[in-house]
């Protein structure tokens, strides 16, 4: 449990590396790290780490350093990991699909139950034994289904009327892909990705790097 709500998204951002982190220790069978070693892994300083997780309540222990499982779990609840979303996916094209075929969503605890799209070729195909339905069909599955998320992997036109439809529809979280920012209303969560955005600010380092201003 956070001490205040005034996180701030940086440090929101940087939670999951850390779980991330932890969860390869976890598997390595490592027991205890501190945070100098929980630096050298993600590249924040120690302080910087300690500060973050300090936000959330004191889980490290002087002289000992941080139980691997037991920040694991916590940092779990804090991520809201420790249920299972209900999850759709709209748009079955290519970046869809790959999404869809991630299996890492499922042992996170997002269930991606149906996949919906307005091409006739398309509906009534299974990608991963996840059909895909018509487009047409949203708002009633959403109702019957109880969908908390849904992922937009649909082009630039139409993606805001589809996350009106979610949003209107009880949906409360919205990861979109398309390529533009998404308005939603008061209560729901988006988090909008733009693949390209990643790939400039790979351009720009590498871009410096060459003339040595890095």
């Amino acid at each position: 449990m956070a001490k205040n709500n005034k996180v701030s998204m940086a440090v929101v951002r940087r939670l999951p590396k850390y779980y991330r982190y932890l969860s390869d220790l976890k598997e390595k069978d490592i027991m205890r790290i501190s945070s100098g070693e929980l630096s050298k892994l993600t590249g924040f300083t120690a302080s910087q780490i300690r500060q973050d997780l300090n936000n959330f309540g004191g889980f490290g222990q002087q002289g000992y350093g941080y139980n691997v499982e037991d920040l694991h779990s916590q940092l779990g609840k804090i991520l809201g990991l420790d249920r299972t979303y209900e999850t759709i996916l709209i748009g079955a094209g290519n970046l869809g699909q790959a999404i869809a075929n991630y299996k890492g969503f499922l042992s996170a605890g997002f269930r991606v139950t149906a996949l919906f799209d307005k091409n006739p070729k398309m509906i009534g195909l299974n990608i991963r034994g996840i059909k895909i339905h018509d487009i047409d069909e949203l708002e009633s599955y959403i109702e019957a289904n109880n969908i908390e998320i849904g992922i937009i992997c649909t082009p630039k036109e139409g993606s805001q009327e589809i996350a009106d439809i979610l949003a209107n529809n009880g949906v409360k979280g919205i990861w979109n892909f398309a390529p533009t920012d998404l308005k939603v209303p008061e209560g729901v969560v988006i988090e909008n990705v733009h693949l390209n955005e990643s790939l400039f600010t790979l351009s720009f380092l590498m871009k410096n790097s060459d003339q040595g201003a890095l």
